[in-house]
């Protein structure tokens, strides 16, 4: 049974258990897994994070919940005609395509309440958005590297090596990377990198073919695509994952959010994080040791890491130092401050250095 054929299913079972309920006499409703803060726990069994045992119920008993079941069922119907004509759509089009439905109550008031209906039937049917052929707007998110892998198009199967058939710009990454079948490689390690900047730096002092990495663009806070084929990149190629951001606490979450999932896709942590994932800079202590150039730390930065201190994910030797020596010396810094020392420096000298120190090299 193909995954669309699934996916199709689950949804046409989710909207038949409403029917069954109206059946049975009862007040139809959906019970989902409480979207806050409060029930997000850090699993240490799997170093993930996942939704806690508290749950939500939309429940026709109100007008405000019959409401929220009438969006579910229009959606439901929308996204299983979609799988039947093999067609695919994007978050923004179906909150527009809403405004389309002959029930006003079933229209949306905003992106957001599409986007998390969405994320609720993906939990309570346990398929992802990716299977209902949903996807974001495109994230621009690329590989470059000694990966020789096989995708499916509109036009059938195409082979592609990431460095021999791409241009400057790399492979990429689809929006279903879970179409993508690996052929061949000769990676010794996988490279995540923040920013379209450094990324570019690399590729043209030949990083990717003299270190066999594969460098994967998350292009700021990785879309989820990007967060799951670094996941394969690891889990099936047992490649080692690094990731390479600025030194500033938003960046530590851009780390957070490949090696320990996000708080927004709770449900999704096993299927996107990659929790081996080893954090190789910009460090804080870097900043003191190689004098980078650095920007004073905001009252909003200075928040976000004493915020970090308190989260679980940053709760170890290795990040309480870091963080606190960020605190003392009151600056953060960006991935290209390294070129300060010259263009070359961040491949011949910072890069190799912090991988040997790691154990990667």
């Amino acid at each position: 049974m193909s995954t669309d054929t699934t996916a199709q299913e689950k949804l046409i079972d989710l909207a038949a258990e409403f029917y069954d309920q109206l059946e049975r006499g009862e007040i139809p409703e959906m019970s989902v897994p409480t979207r806050t803060k409060s029930n997000i726990v850090f699993d240490e069994d799997s170093d993930v994070w996942v939704y806690g045992d508290r749950e939500s119920t939309r429940s026709a008993n109100s007008v405000r919940g019959a409401r929220k079941l009438l969006k579910a069922i229009y959606t439901i119907e929308f996204l299983a005609d979609q799988l039947d004509a093999d067609r695919s759509s994007t978050l923004r089009e179906l909150y527009y395509l809403s405004e389309s439905w002959d029930v006003d109550e079933a229209q949306f008031s905003s992106q957001d309440e599409s986007n998390q209906l969405v994320e609720d039937l993906e939990i309570v049917s346990e398929v992802t958005r990716e299977d209902f052929h949903m996807r974001p707007e495109e994230s621009g998110a690329t590989i470059m590297g000694p990966l020789y892998l096989r995708e499916q198009t509109r036009r059938g199967e195409r082979e592609i090596h990431c460095q021999e058939d791409v241009g400057e710009g790399g492979y990429q990454i689809p929006n279903n990377p879970d179409t993508i079948e690996f052929l061949d490689n000769d990676a010794d390690f996988v490279l995540c990198v923040e920013t379209g900047g450094m990324r570019d730096r690399l590729v043209e002092n030949g990083f990717d073919e003299e270190y066999n990495t594969i460098i994967v663009h998350l292009k700021g806070q990785p879309a989820r695509a990007t967060r799951r084929i670094t996941k394969r990149l690891h889990d099936e190629l047992d490649l080692p994952v690094t990731v390479f951001t600025d030194g500033d606490p938003w960046s530590y979450r851009i780390f957070g959010s490949v090696a320990y999932g996000s708080i927004k896709s709770a449900h999704l942590s096993d299927y996107l994080a990659t929790p081996e994932a080893q954090f190789i800079g910009i460090q804080p202590e870097d900043i003191v040791e190689y004098d980078l150039p650095t920007d004073p730390l905001s009252d909003s930065d200075v928040n976000a890491l004493e915020s970090e201190l308190e989260d679980p994910r940053y709760q170890t030797d290795y990040w309480e130092k870091q963080i606190e020596i960020q605190l003392d010396i009151e600056k953060k810094s960006e991935q290209q401050s390294l070129a300060s020392h010259g263009l070359d420096f961040v491949t011949e000298t910072y890069l190799p250095e912090r991988l040997d120190e790691m154990g990667v090299l």
